[in-house]
């Protein structure tokens, strides 16, 4: 993302954010975050070929790769299958119809 195209990037750009600190050092952001976020950062490496099928998924949809991957770990974890959503998606769709 272009740092122009962000909608509220005019609001911060002339912000002079050089004696920022981080969350992790402020105790109270990071109880918020901790108490609001339900995400944590972490590292992780993925095959190339992987991260490029979900960057390419992503950029179609106009998306983010990273929600992507997010998703299918989640199915995964509940222990979805690709056919398992494969038949969801088709039911839903002669459901539609």
């Amino acid at each position: 993302m272009n740092a122009n195209s962000d909608p509220v990037f005019k609001q911060y750009a002339e912000m002079d954010f050089a004696d920022a600190k981080p969350v992790k050092d402020v105790p109270a952001l990071t109880a918020l975050q901790a108490k609001t976020g339900g995400k944590s950062r972490i590292t992780i490496r993925v095959d190339n070929a992987t991260l490029a099928v979900f960057k390419a998924r992503a950029e179609m949809t106009g998306g983010n790769y990273q929600t992507l991957m997010n998703e299918a770990l989640q199915q995964f974890a509940a222990g979805r299958t690709l056919a398992d959503v494969v038949r969801e998606t088709i039911r839903q769709e002669l459901h539609h119809a």
